[in-house]
């Protein structure tokens, strides 16, 4: 494959250039153009790499496109492995929250089960667009949570895992009014529901979670497992994930923490809705903040695929960054943080993971996706 006039975003700059891929690897990256008949003309479309995403929990909407219906799947997986790719992500995380509690709903162990069967089987028959990992998101408050994580910890596709606490009065969820607000979004709740919501979830918190941090992040350790801190709300939340070895902090709810996070030296995730609508959808800390302080380093679409692409481009209109620094977020810094070190960028020998994207005034809008040189979407 050989492409010429397509504007090239690399790591520190971009030009307008032609690529060749050979056996699914990028074989040369030159400025300037090419007289060969045989090469495919962008006619100066952007050419950035596939994008990583390390946190998305796109599947759930279609594992239950309306209230109290469960679609197949595997179908399923396949509308949401066909909207990654259409939105220019060739590597993904898919989540599964793992630990058994009362409002589990979509996230239960035994749709897990089926999730991650779906995925084997698909990726068996070749039917998957994107490369597709696992990320598994730990509730720590919870008694089975070791036990499930072990049920998946020989995966092939297990990655990146999380350590997470949900329960009311914790991290996020400080303020428990705004925990029942979130639960009531499929239906009131009565005082005496919620009162005994509190003390179940606030008794199992106490029973599990610090042993059962303790114990995902030494597994995650032992088999080579990156690992982060989710939801990181206070300084001394930061200071834990440093004496656990963590290198990552997922979606810091404060700039307090971010900062932390910065001063010790750990990878700030954010989501990308979050930069394309201006604020947090829960009243956290806002992506923009951060990046305009440069506290950001990765970007999540986490509930919308289309968020990634529309986020970087943003991030050059809001934040002042250049279009290298703004893709990094989503293509070369999120493979590093898990060690995927064959993407992420528009580099000789790297994999042949690409987007070629138009504009139509401010917005980006992917036009094809390559994995391996293929296209894909």
């Amino acid at each position: 494959m050989l492409i010429k006039n397509a504007r090239i975003v690399t790591r520190n700059e971009e030009f307008i250039g032609v690529v060749s891929v050979e056996k699914g690897l990028i074989a040369d990256v030159a400025p300037g153009t090419t007289s060969a008949p045989e090469a495919e003309d962008w006619h100066g479309d952007y050419l950035l790499p596939g994008f990583v995403e390390l946190h998305t929990d796109n599947l759930e909407k279609h594992l239950a496109p309306r209230p109290g219906v469960m679609w197949n799947v595997e179908a399923a997986f396949v509308i949401h492995d066909a909207q990654v790719a259409a939105a220019g992500i060739t590597t993904v995380f898919d989540s599964l929250a793992i630990g058994s509690r009362a409002d589990a709903g979509l996230r239960g162990s035994e749709i897990h089960r089926h999730a991650v069967s779906a995925i084997d089987r698909l990726a068996e028959h070749g039917l998957l667009r994107a490369d597709h990992y696992l990320h598994l998101r730990c509730e720590v408050g919870t008694e089975d949570v070791v036990d499930l994580f072990d049920e998946f910890a020989d995966h092939r596709l297990l990655q990146f895992a999380s350590v997470m606490d949900h329960t009311p009065g914790q991290r996020q969820w400080q303020d428990a009014a705004k925990w029942r607000q979130y639960q009531e979004r499929n239906g009131k709740w009565s005082d005496e529901k919620m009162e005994a919501a509190l003390i179940e979830l606030s008794e199992l918190q106490a029973r599990y979670a610090e042993a059962h941090r303790h114990c995902i992040v030494d597994r995650c350790k032992s088999l080579g497992i990156a690992v982060a801190s989710h939801d990181d709300t206070l300084v001394e939340h930061v200071e834990e994930a440093v004496r656990d070895g963590i290198a990552i902090s997922e979606f810091p709810t404060t700039l307090a923490a971010a900062q932390a996070a910065r001063h010790h030296g750990l990878a700030t995730v954010m989501g990308a809705p979050n930069v394309v609508r201006g604020g947090s959808h829960s009243g956290n800390v806002s992506a923009l903040e951060l990046a305009k302080e440069g506290l950001l380093d990765i970007l999540s679409s986490d509930y919308v695929p289309s968020s990634l692409m529309m986020a970087a481009f943003q991030l050059v209109r809001d934040a002042g960054w250049s279009l290298s620094r703004a893709i990094a977020t989503v293509s070369s810094a999120p493979a590093k943080a898990v060690g995927l070190e064959d993407r992420g960028a528009i580099e000789k020998g790297l994999r042949a993971d690409m987007v070629r994207v138009g504009l139509s005034g401010a917005l980006p809008v992917p036009r094809a996706t390559y994995v391996l040189g293929t296209r894909v979407a």
